[in-house]
């Protein structure tokens, strides 16, 4: 076996070691359950920290912290999903479907409201961002200088929407929504050039309070496989979002 056979075969086992789609999207939902179990259940547990309980009130910053790292997780998760879909529609249509169904248990969870406009599901995010690679690649049929206008009015614009409909804010200081899109648009743009990519990826997360930042060390170790063992794991992992903060909301009612 020659040199070049050899770091062939080493990196493709490198990457079979590496993180599949599935691995990614657990680790994403734990993160999500973090974010929700400290906002309903576990305050009740603690006594509804304040001040005067800075050990529960540590406690719920950080599950609210480190569920931050799932933005670029799902951010990745769907540029792959947008670049092996058979079909853009349907993958729109899932998506737009489980926004819908997520927005009142989300806002239960979040705030006790079945309806709240201060914060909306960051699944929104993974709608809008989808759109936005659909004009982008759209673009590709036009000039240079016209699809450079065409992918920076996109990128704006899907950004603007994630600020006017307050997509994922969280706790006043970070917008997850705006963080998938920013996450998306930089993983769309940079697909040819990883290093980079994941270098860009990760200074945007650590201007986002670091933890974004380890979710992107995390993508790095993905492997490109899809993982999925049954045709119907995808479908699971889709209804656990709203199932998930359904009964977390539940749980935490008087």
């Amino acid at each position: 076996m020659d040199d070049a056979q050899r770091q062939q075969d080493q990196g493709n086992q490198k990457r079979r070691r590496g993180l599949s789609s599935f691995r990614l999207k657990v680790i994403g939902d734990a993160l999500l359950t973090l974010s929700a179990l400290g906002t309903t259940i576990l305050p009740q547990a603690l006594g509804n920290p304040g001040t005067d309980n800075l050990t529960g009130m540590t406690i719920l910053v950080i599950c609210e912290l480190v569920s931050w790292c799932a933005a670029p997780i799902f951010a990745w998760l769907l540029c792959e999903g947008y670049r092996h879909t058979s079909s853009v529609g349907r993958y729109l249509l899932r998506l737009t479907v489980l926004a819908v169904v997520s927005e009142v248990p989300y806002d239960l969870a979040t705030s006790g409201k079945v309806v709240d406009w201060s914060s909306q599901s960051p699944v929104i995010a993974l709608v809008v961002a989808l759109l936005m690679l659909i004009v982008i690649d759209w673009a590709d049929r036009f000039p240079r200088g016209t699809r450079t206008a065409v992918v920076v009015l996109a990128s704006v614009s899907a950004l603007l929407w994630m600020l006017l409909l307050r997509v994922g804010v969280r706790q006043r200081l970070v917008n997850v929504g705006l963080l998938i899109v920013a996450f998306v648009i930089v993983f769309r743009l940079l697909h040819r050039r990883e290093n980079t990519m994941m270098f860009t990826a990760g200074l945007l997360g650590a201007m986002a309070f670091v933890f974004p930042a380890i979710g992107v060390a995390v993508v790095h170790y993905h492997n490109d496989e899809l993982g999925y063992r049954h045709g119907w794991t995808p479908w699971v992992l889709y209804a656990f979002y709203p199932a998930m903060l359904a009964v977390c909301a539940l749980e935490a009612m008087p």
